[in-house]
C-alpha cells in the first residue's frame, strides 16, 4: 500500500552518527503543519514479542489513538497494522507485527510467521517487547528471529506489575547476555510519562528524510480494515476462551453517505469453524452477537468521525485456517 510505495520513493540516506543526534529531554510538539523537509525525520519501528506481553496496547498509546485490536486472546492481531505518530519533525512509522505463533502449523501460522519476517525486513529500529521481569521460551525464540544487524530495543512492559523493583537488576543483567540490546526502556504502556519518554529515545533511530505520510495520518490500512478489526475485537473480548482465534470477519459492504453527518452502512459476516462456534457468537436469543455489534459501533463512530449503521451475520466455513486459498480470499497475504 502506501507505505511500500512511499518506501520505494525514499531510498535510505546514509545513517547519521551520533553527533548529529540530539536527545529531546521531552518529545517534540505534536505535528500540526509539515516541518520543513531538510529536517524531516521518518522511519520504520517494528513492535515485536511473543504473544500477550502488551504490543497492541503499547502501539495504541505510541500513537495516541486506537489502531490495533486489543485483546485478551493471545492471537488477536494478524495483520502488518501500521500506526502512524508526528510529533516536531519527527514520523514514526510503528509496525505491529502478530505475536510470534510457535505452538501449531497450520497455514494461518505459517503466513504470521512469514509476516514477522517480512516486517523486519525493511525496518529502522525494533522494539523487542517482553513483560518485565520475566523471560520464557517463547519470548527467546522471538528474540532469535530478529535480525542482527538492525537496533533492538528491549522494552520491559508492564513495570507496574513488578512489586520489587530490586529484582530487576539480576534480570536486566541476564537479558544483556542474552544480546546487545541498543536501548533498555522499563516502562508501562499505560503511563503517559513512559510513552512520552520511550518516542524521546525512539526517535535517535529515525533517519534523516522525508515524511511518508501526512502530518495527521493515524494508519495506512482502510477505514473498511479497521472496522473488521473492531467487530473481531469485540467478537474475542465478549466470547472469552470458548470461541478459537481461527474465527475472522469479512466486510460484505461500506457504504458512504455524504453528510453533514456522514453515515456509514456496514454490513459484515463472522466466520467460524463449526456449528457449535456459530451459537457462542450469537448467544441466548442473539443477545451476544447484537452487544458484540452494538460495542463495535460506539468504538467505530468516533473512529470513522460518522454516524455508523452496522448489520452483522454469522457463517460457519470448516478449515478456512488451514487452507492457503481461503486465507487469501479473507485478506491475509
Amino acid at each position: 500500500g502506501a507505505a511500500h510505495a512511499g518506501r520505494a520513493a525514499c531510498q535510505r540516506p546514509p545513517r547519521w552518527s551520533a553527533a548529529h543526534v540530539t536527545t529531546p529531554t521531552q518529545p517534540p510538539e505534536e505535528a500540526g503543519t509539515a516541518a520543513p523537509a531538510d529536517d524531516q525525520r521518518c522511519g520504520l519501528v517494528a513492535i515485536v514479542g511473543r504473544p500477550n506481553v502488551g504490543k497492541s496496547t503499547l502501539l495504541n498509546a505510541l500513537v495516541g489513538q486506537k489502531v490495533s485490536i486489543t485483546s485478551k486472546k493471545a492471537q488477536t492481531t494478524r495483520h502488518r497494522i501500521t500506526g502512524v505518530r508526528t510529533l516536531g519533525a519527527a514520523q514514526f512509522v510503528f509496525v505491529d507485527t502478530p505475536g510470534f505463533q510457535t505452538r501449531h502449523d497450520s497455514a494461518l501460522n505459517r503466513n504470521l510467521n512469514r509476516t514477522v519476517q517480512a516486517a523486519l525486513g525493511d525496518v529502522d529500529a525494533v522494539l523487542f517487547v517482553v513483560e518485565a521481569g520475566r523471560f520464557s521460551l517463547a519470548d527467546a525464540k522471538v528474540l532469535a528471529l530478529l535480525p542482527q544487524a538492525k537496533p533492538v530495543l528491549l522494552v520491559a512492559n508492564k513495570l507496574d506489575a513488578v512489586l520489587r523493583r530490586n529484582d530487576m537488576l539480576p534480570w536486566l543483567k541476564s537479558m544483556q547476555e542474552r544480546r546487545d540490546f541498543a536501548e533498555f526502556i522499563p516502562m508501562s504502556a499505560q503511563r503517559a510519562a513512559d510513552v512520552e519518554r520511550l518516542l524521546g529515545i525512539v526517535e535517535r533511530y529515525l533517519p534523516q528524510q522525508p515524511w511518508l505520510f501526512d502530518a495527521d495520518a493515524l494508519t495506512d490500512r482502510s477505514e473498511r480494515f479497521l472496522a473488521s478489526e473492531l467487530i473481531r475485537e469485540k467478537l474475542f473480548r465478549l466470547t472469552g476462551d470458548e470461541l478459537p482465534y481461527t474465527s475472522t470477519v469479512m466486510i460484505d459492504r461500506f457504504e458512504e453517505e455524504a453528510g453533514p453527518p456522514r453515515r456509514v452502512r456496514i454490513a459484515a459476516t463472522i466466520i467460524v469453524e463449526r456449528e457449535s462456534h456459530k451459537g457462542m457468537v450469537i448467544g441466548e436469543g442473539g443477545e451476544r452477537l447484537k452487544r458484540i455489534g452494538s460495542e463495535a459501533r460506539q468504538e467505530l463512530e468516533p473512529l470513522l468521525d460518522a454516524r455508523v449503521f452496522l448489520e452483522l451475520w454469522v457463517k460457519v466455513r470448516s478449515g478456512w485456517a488451514d487452507s492457503e486459498q481461503h486465507l487469501r480470499s479473507y485478506g491475509y497475504e
